[in-house]
């Protein structure tokens, strides 16, 4: 099923578009725990996380998401 949307943190994401989704990790400024989605357009969405529990989970969710488009 193409053109599938998945909304994360307000955001829309158009599933196709994606290009790379990177590994949690610690954000700057002890601003909590971050994923990257990348686009093929190259533009970057980093998406905080409170916990690195939410983060790791909202990340899993998402590639299952992907594999399932």
């Amino acid at each position: 099923m193409g053109g599938s949307v998945y909304e994360l943190q307000g955001f829309a994401i158009v599933l196709e578009k994606v290009a790379l989704v990177s590994r949690v990790f610690e954000a700057d400024n002890q601003e909590g725990y971050q994923f990257n989605i990348t686009f093929s357009s190259e533009l970057r969405l980093p998406l905080k996380f409170p916990t690195r529990t939410d983060a790791d989970l909202e990340r899993q969710l998402f590639l299952k998401a992907l594999k399932n488009d």
